[in-house]
C-alpha cells in the first residue's frame, strides 16, 4: 500500500500562477533579438514560442532553437541574454499578475492538510516576483521554492528529473510520500522521472488546447487530469 502523501510539489508557471502567456509575450522579445544577432532567419510569435517551449527555461530553448538552425551557442554568448531574459520577463510578471481566488483559495484549505513546495524551471528571481504579485508567498516561503535554473550545482530545466530529486532530497521526503502537481508534459515527466505520483492540471490552460493537452498529460504518466485547484482538493479530500 503506497504511504499517505505529505507533501504537494507544485510547478508554478501555468499551474500557480497564469504566467506562461504573459512570460512568452516578453520572452519572444528577447528570443526574436536573439535570433537576429545569430542572423537565423526565424521570428516567433508569443504563441509559437509557447507551444515550442512550454515547461522549459529560456536557456534551453534558446540553445535548442540555435541547435536545430546550426548554431552553436557558447555559455560566455548565451549568459547575457539569459540575464536580460529573465529581468525583463520577472518585471512584467510583477506589473500584471494579481491574486487569483480559484488558487489561493483551495490551497489555502490544502495547506492546512498538506506541507507545500514549488518545483519550477524558473529562476528564483521570477518566481519571488510571482508569488509577491499573487499573495501567494506566504504558502509557498522562500525555503521551499525550488529552480531547475538556480538550486542545482548546474543549470538545467524540465524533463530532467533532477529538480524535482532535490526537492525531495532537501525536504527529507520519499518520492511516493509526495504529489507533483504540473501543467506540462516536459513537467509531468520530470516529476514521473523522479518516481513522484503525478497529477496533471489544466487551470490556466487555453480552451482551445485544453482536450489535447489532457491526453498529452496522461501519455506522458499523469495519474489523473483535473481542470482546476478545487477538483484536486476534492480528489484529495476523498482519499
Amino acid at each position: 500500500m503506497s504511504p499517505p502523501v505529505e507533501v504537494l510539489l507544485c510547478d508554478a508557471d501555468g499551474n500557480l500562477f497564469p504566467s506562461e502567456e504573459p512570460a512568452f509575450v516578453a520572452s519572444t522579445e528577447v528570443t526574436n533579438r536573439l535570433l537576429e544577432q545569430l542572423a537565423i532567419d526565424i521570428r516567433f510569435t508569443p504563441r509559437q514560442l509557447r507551444l515550442r517551449a512550454l515547461g522549459r527555461n529560456f536557456r534551453a530553448t534558446a540553445v535548442d532553437i540555435a541547435a536545430e538552425y546550426g548554431r552553436g551557442l557558447q555559455p560566455d554568448e548565451l549568459e547575457p541574454w539569459v540575464v536580460e531574459e529573465k529581468a525583463e520577463v520577472t518585471a512584467y510578471l510583477g506589473r500584471l499578475l494579481e491574486p487569483d481566488r480559484r488558487v489561493l483559495d483551495p490551497l489555502t484549505r490544502l495547506a492546512r492538510r498538506f506541507s507545500l513546495a514549488a518545483v519550477s524551471s524558473s529562476a528564483l528571481e521570477r518566481l519571488d516576483a510571482c508569488f509577491r504579485a499573487t499573495a501567494l508567498e506566504e504558502l509557498f516561503p522562500p525555503e521551499v521554492r525550488f529552480s531547475a535554473e538556480d538550486s542545482l550545482p548546474r543549470a538545467t530545466t524540465k524533463p530532467d528529473p533532477a529538480v524535482y530529486l532535490h526537492a525531495l532530497a532537501a525536504l527529507g521526503l520519499a518520492a511516493r510520500a509526495a504529489l507533483a502537481v504540473e501543467d506540462s508534459v516536459p513537467g509531468v515527466q520530470s516529476a514521473v522521472g523522479a518516481g513522484i505520483p503525478t497529477i496533471g492540471n489544466l487551470v490556466f490552460t487555453p480552451p482551445g488546447e485544453q482536450s489535447a493537452r489532457r491526453s498529452e498529460l496522461l501519455d506522458a504518466g499523469a495519474e489523473a487530469v483535473v481542470d482546476c485547484w478545487s477538483q484536486l482538493e476534492r480528489m484529495l479530500l476523498e482519499r
